[in-house]
């Protein structure tokens, strides 16, 4: 099948990008989930290198798997991922509101453009199943983020008498750690999809290539 310009290129196999994507965001989701402080500096720090490098990997994929349009969109979400998580650890110590700003602009506006990405080439590419999802849960995430009260406290009590508390930094950070636990599972099964896909079928494009 002959590509067209407004398709993604063919160069180079597409499935290793978001395989690449997918242990950055299992990384960072593993980082939260055994770390005990779930502070506003933690969540920075973590944010930040998830951020930087997911932008690193679709500065590659822009330049090696895309054309066009396709192109100015994905770099479009590297040089927000890049100023966002920059951000993030050049100021660690910014504190709560900063982190739940910076995570909820960023969410919102990468989540919508990888959203439109999908949109668009839905009918093309069998990425694009991958590009929805994601989209979608980040804006689901840019969401959460923003309706979350900044200064929630809530006390609790558990078995044997322990007691804790309950605070948007805990929730903020822990809900992080979620997003990109669920963007990692389901990034390593699209890009094995496409990378089975492409072995069936050399010939066979992006385009005609089933994702998970």
């Amino acid at each position: 099948m002959s590509v067209t310009k407004d398709n993604a290129v063919r160069s180079a196999p597409y499935w290793p990008v978001p395989l690449s994507r997918s242990i950055i965001a299992l990384a960072a989701a593993a980082v939260i989930t055994f770390a005990q402080d779930h502070s506003p500096r933690v969540g920075l720090v973590v944010f930040g290198l998830f951020a930087v490098l997911t932008a690193i990997v679709l500065v590659v994929a822009a330049l090696r798997v895309h054309v066009g349009a396709e192109r100015v969109i994905v770099l479009l979400m590297a040089v927000v991922g890049l100023l966002a998580g920059g951000f993030a650890l050049a100021l660690p110590d910014g504190g709560l509101p900063f982190f739940l700003y910076l995570v909820s602009v960023w969410a919102a506006i990468t989540g919508f453009l990888e959203l439109y990405l999908g949109l668009r080439g839905r009918r093309r590419t069998g990425a694009a199943r991958d590009w929805l999802f994601v989209g979608a849960l980040t804006a689901l995430f840019a969401i959460v983020v923003v309706i979350l009260p900044p200064d929630l406290n809530q006390q609790f009590s558990g078995a044997q008498g322990v007691t804790g508390s309950l605070t948007a930094s805990v929730i903020a950070v822990g809900t992080l750690g979620a997003y990109a636990a669920i963007v990692g599972v389901y990034l390593v099964i699209g890009a094995l999809s496409l990378k089975w896909a492409a072995k069936s079928d050399p010939a066979e494009t992006i385009e005609e290539a089933p994702s998970a």
